[in-house]
């Protein structure tokens, strides 16, 4: 199990980036699939991006996003670019410990560890 907290957040214009942070526990943090997902008031948690244990792989929902990782410090991020009011929601950072590299997971019923979220905020 791996403790999470996300970061960065805020309030944000329509057309800038945002860069959020999610940082794990323990020494083990490098053997864990991290995925981004959000959720938007009223509606259902979707899927952002995920990247594999080694930062190897990477799939994300929307070309404007990237997703990265520091195993050294712990860290995955979610730099979010040419925002829209629409990706106004809390984004929740979430983990899976994987054994397989290059592995990584797109539903939220494939992670285990979640964090408590950090809200952005696009105004128009």
């Amino acid at each position: 199990q791996v403790q999470l907290v996300e970061s960065g957040g805020g309030l944000a214009q329509a057309g800038g980036c945002v860069r959020v942070s999610c940082s794990g526990s323990g020494r083990t943090f490098g053997s864990y699939v991290v995925g981004w997902f959000r959720q938007a008031p009223g509606k259902e948690r979707e899927f952002v991006a995920t990247i594999s244990a080694s930062g190897s792989n990477t799939y994300l929902a929307d070309g404007r996003f990237t997703i990265s990782r520091d195993n050294a410090a712990n860290t995955v991020y979610l730099q979010l670019n040419s925002l829209k009011p629409e990706n106004t929601a809390v984004y929740y950072c979430t983990a899976r410990q994987t054994a397989i590299d290059g592995d990584y997971f797109r539903r939220t019923c494939e992670f285990n560890d979640w964090g408590q979220g950090t809200k952005i905020t696009v105004s128009s």
